[in-house]
């Protein structure tokens, strides 16, 4: 199996979302311990906000300088380790509810006409098949369905949207939320989640 791992928060190891990605893919590479792994740290190495030289080499255009070539070379090895990976297990913390811009950036690579959807006469068709998605989510407070906060959230809602559209169905969301309300509170959020992450082997 082919397993690209991808943390986003600026917290480091004081991390929520970085320590439930780490456990996941523990979890899933002991259980195939043949996988290789590709990590990408989108704090520590941001790709940075998308130019308009970037977005016009999706479409064919040749880089007119040397930075925009880099780029553009850096976007296509992103692209091509989310194609060629079997399994994406993402740290998605939320910030200000929504993505880290640093996780933005890195699906505004992905979001490709022609490489990951196409648009058709019967609307938009997701190139992407048979791959599974994991998102570690972690929120400081409570936004999940049932909450009166939940329609603050543009995280989850994010990712799923954005995976669906390029053709992926198979997601799971390994969530510890209210992290920020006491430290009890993120103890026992935490310890849920990770019960959560060990199911992923059963």
């Amino acid at each position: 199996m082919k397993l690209l791992h991808v943390d986003s928060s600026i917290f480091g190891d004081h991390s929520a979302s970085r320590e439930l990605s780490a456990a996941i893919v523990a979890t899933l590479t002991k259980t195939d311990p043949s996988s290789e792994v590709t990590y990408y740290d989108l704090a520590a190495e941001p790709a940075g906000h998308l130019t308009l030289g970037e977005f016009m080499a999706f479409g064919g255009s040749q880089p007119q300088d040397e930075a925009t070539k880099l780029d553009t070379e850096r976007n296509a090895k992103m692209l091509d380790d989310f194609l060629a990976a079997d399994a994406i297990v993402i740290g998605a913390p939320m910030y200000n509810f929504s993505l880290p811009s640093q996780l933005k950036a890195w699906l505004d690579r992905l979001g490709v006409a022609g490489k990951t959807f196409r648009y058709t006469e019967n609307g938009v068709e997701g190139l992407v098949k048979g791959k599974r998605v994991i998102i570690a989510s972690s929120r400081g407070g409570f936004y999940s369905e049932g909450h009166p906060t939940a329609f603050l959230d543009h995280q989850e809602s994010y990712l799923k949207g954005m995976f669906c559209f390029v053709g992926i169905t198979d997601i799971t969301i390994i969530r510890a939320e209210g992290l920020g309300i006491s430290p009890e509170s993120r103890k026992t959020a935490l310890e849920a989640a990770v019960a959560e992450v060990k199911k992923l082997a059963a």
